[in-house]
C-alpha cells in the first residue's frame, strides 16, 4: 500500500485540516516569532504600477524604484499576518470601517492596519483585511483603491507581486555543488574545506 494512500486515508478519517490551525494561530500575536521587516514593491496586475503611500492617499501609480513605492512590510506572528508601511511617508497601509484604503501615522497600531498576505494559485500575492472578513486590497486599472466591499481574491484587482527596489540585490548565498565523490572524501577528511555542517 502507498505511503501517500495511507496518509491521505489518515487524514479523511481524523479531519485533520492544517489550514484551520494555521488560521487560528495567525490570528494572535505571538511573542516567540522573530519580527521580520522586509522592503519591496508591490506591483499591482490591474494597473501595472507600484503601489504608493503617500501620507495618507493610496494607489498604483507609482514607477519603478519610486521613493513612495517602497514599502516596509513588518511581520511578528506565527503566520503571515503583516503591517505595511511607506518607507518615505512612515504611514500605514490600512482599510477603514467602509472598506476604503488609507494611510495611517505609525503612531496608529490599529487592527485595521493588519492584513493577511496570501500567496494565490497563479503565484501572485493578495493582502487580505486581518479585521473585515473577505475584504481585499485592489486597485482599478487607473490605479485608484478599490473598496474593500467589491474585491474577491479571484480578481486581478487583488493581484500583487513582490518585487524588490532596483539596485538591491536578494541575500543568497553561492550554492556549491558536489558530486558523491567529494562527499566520500570529505566524509573521510574532516578539514576539506568543501565540507560544510
Amino acid at each position: 500500500m502507498p505511503v501517500c494512500f495511507v496518509v491521505a486515508q489518515v487524514l479523511a478519517v481524523d479531519n485533520v485540516n492544517f489550514s484551520v490551525y494555521v488560521e487560528n494561530q495567525t490570528r494572535g500575536r505571538d511573542a516567540m516569532s522573530r519580527r521580520q521587516h522586509r522592503v519591496y514593491q508591490l506591483y499591482s496586475r490591474t494597473s501595472g504600477k507600484h503601489v504608493q503611500v503617500m501620507g495618507s492617499r493610496i494607489s498604483a501609480k507609482g514607477d519603478d524604484g519610486d521613493k513612495y513605492a517602497q514599502l516596509v512590510v513588518e511581520a511578528d506572528t506565527f503566520g503571515s499576518q503583516v503591517r505595511i508601511r511607506g518607507k518615505e511617508t512612515n504611514f500605514y497601509l490600512c482599510m477603514n470601517r467602509r472598506g476604503k484604503l488609507v494611510g495611517k501615522k505609525a503612531s496608529n497600531r490599529s487592527a485595521d492596519c493588519v492584513f493577511i498576505e496570501m500567496v494565490l494559485e497563479n503565484h501572485y500575492t493578495a493582502l487580505r483585511s486581518a479585521c473585515y472578513t473577505g475584504w481585499y486590497v485592489g486597485f482599478t486599472k487607473r490605479g485608484r483603491p478599490r473598496r474593500g466591499p467589491q474585491t474577491l481574491p479571484n480578481q486581478q484587482d487583488v493581484h500583487f507581486m513582490k518585487r524588490l527596489p532596483p539596485g538591491e540585490q536578494p541575500d543568497l548565498q553561492p550554492f556549491h555543488f558536489t558530486s558523491q565523490q567529494e562527499e566520500k572524501e570529505s566524509e573521510r577528511d574532516p578539514t576539506n574545506s568543501n565540507y560544510s555542517t
